[in-house]
């Protein structure tokens, strides 16, 4: 009974929208405004195993590429700032302003730099995917208990012991928080490296389908991008229960 109704909560609401609007497109005659029917109908013919190979899987593997490398450098230099008082005072400003830039603003300076390759479109989505887990790293670290440090340092534990033993647990869900962020911001930014000077992936069918006038495909496209990012999500979610279950079964006990 109860995975039944979790699978209604799940559920639900998307298969009401989807048939809001099925039924709202059905008799449209838009050029711009394709029935979902018919959506559906191009979404089977265009994404065959062949489409896969050109262009969702070097997606999938950029944007992969990209967030691997955000969250090796945001957490790496988010303990180390967090850690070092100094360090977080001189940085401060710097980072206020980086994060405040635009990422999509940037992708012609790095089209200079790195030419128009897969280099250049997993630089865009680090310049991205890098913040939000480089700030809430840098706070939950600044967050970590003071009794628990000085009883760590009482203790005598070190600077490496402490990190793992006290530090790292109480930034993890905010670290965890920030890798969460990052996922939906990197799928836009590769979707939109796809969109300069590229020649594959579902940024670049997306641009190509349009270009073309194939509308119903595009809408295929824009499609499978909300697919995907459910299915990441789901897997994110998985990810999150298993590294976080402490803190999820501690926040179940307390409410």
């Amino acid at each position: 009974m109860r995975l039944l109704r979790g699978a209604l909560l799940l559920l639900g609401l998307p298969t009401v929208l989807f048939g809001l609007w099925w039924i709202a497109s059905a008799d449209s005659t838009s050029f711009y405004f394709p029935p979902l029917q018919k959506i559906l109908a191009e979404f089977a013919e265009t994404w065959t195993a062949e489409r896969w190979r050109a262009d969702v899987l070097p997606s999938l593997a950029r944007l992969g590429a990209g967030y691997a490398a955000s969250c090796v450098l945001g957490i790496t230099l988010g303990l180390l700032i967090g850690r070092t008082r100094w360090l977080l005072h001189l940085t401060e400003p710097v980072l206020e302003f980086a994060r405040a830039v635009p990422p999509p603003v940037l992708v012609p300076v790095i089209m200079l730099v790195a030419g128009i390759g897969d280099t250049m479109k997993t630089a865009v989505i680090v310049s991205g995917c890098i913040w939000p887990i480089l700030l809430n790293t840098i706070a939950g670290v600044r967050s970590a208990d003071a009794v628990q440090l000085d009883t760590a340092a009482a203790f005598g534990l070190g600077r490496t012991r402490t990190l793992t033993s006290v530090v790292l647990p109480a930034a993890s869900p905010r670290i965890v928080t920030g890798m969460r962020q990052s996922l939906a911001i990197g799928l836009i930014l590769m979707v939109i490296s796809e969109m300069f000077a590229a020649q594959s992936g579902l940024g670049f069918a997306i641009v190509q389908f349009q270009r073309s006038y194939a509308i119903p495909a595009m809408w295929s496209g824009i499609l499978l991008l909300g697919c995907l990012g459910v299915a990441l999500a789901a897997l994110f979610n998985l990810f999150d229960r298993a590294v976080l279950h402490w803190y999820h079964r501690m926040r179940e006990r307390s409410a």
